[in-house]
């Protein structure tokens, strides 16, 4: 056998085994290859299912018992970054004008989710100082996440049953520019505008009704 012929065969084999050794890679991978693909396709399903709000039937939200959402007045509505925002009233689902329900006296919006411990430790403080303030302010809760039910649920469980509206898509926190954190408590004037944003927990009644009389000028 002449030296070139040698070398050819030398070629080929190493050619041989390269394709030996990637056909052995896919082989060994193919396992691993089809349970990403899995994965991934049952991923892309449940974020498709999670998107899917359930319905809550008005039962449901009668079981609650939460307070009727305001109406408006015909008062009237200053510049507020608020203004025009329309979102669901959580105790019948009716879509409810924020700033033109809210006009005509101060009001407190506490936005929380069902999720938030701070939030659920908050909520009864801010039901006793709605008692205290009676009508000389509105105090309405805002959900500021997905799911309705459990937002319903939740307020059950605390006893909570102050006025509330959805706010899915996290709206009223965007619009007064407050950043993505829970619980954050909006102080309005009777106007509709901004007096404060409140980026905490409130800890006691008192100190929801000083933040109160120092931002608002109402004394519960």
């Amino acid at each position: 056998m002449s030296a070139e012929t040698a070398r050819g065969n030398t070629w080929w084999r190493w050619v041989l085994a390269a394709v030996i050794v990637a056909v052995a890679a896919v082989v060994a991978l193919w396992p691993q290859l089809t349970r990403d693909a899995d994965k991934t396709a049952a991923t892309g399903t449940n974020k498709t299912a999670q998107a899917v709000e359930p319905s809550v039937s008005e039962a449901d939200r009668a079981a609650t018992a939460l307070a009727a959402c305001p109406q408006p007045s015909g008062a009237p509505v200053g510049d507020s970054p608020l203004r025009g925002l329309e979102l669901k009233c959580l105790a019948d689902g009716k879509p409810v004008d924020l700033v033109a329900a809210l006009a005509g006296k101060p009001a407190l919006l506490n936005l929380w989710a069902y999720w938030c411990g701070p939030c659920a430790e908050e909520l009864p403080l801010l039901q006793q100082f709605s008692q205290q303030a009676g009508n000389s302010l509105t105090v309405l809760t805002v959900h500021s996440d997905t799911g309705t039910a459990k937002a319903l649920s939740r307020l059950s469980g605390l006893g909570i049953h102050l006025p509330g509206v959805e706010d899915p898509n996290a709206k009223v926190r965007t619009a007064v520019g407050a950043p993505a954190v829970l619980p954050i408590s909006v102080l309005l004037r009777a106007d509709g505008t901004v007096a404060k944003v409140v980026v905490r927990p409130f800890t006691s009644v008192e100190d929801i009704s000083a933040t109160v009389a120092a931002e608002l000028g109402v004394r519960a």
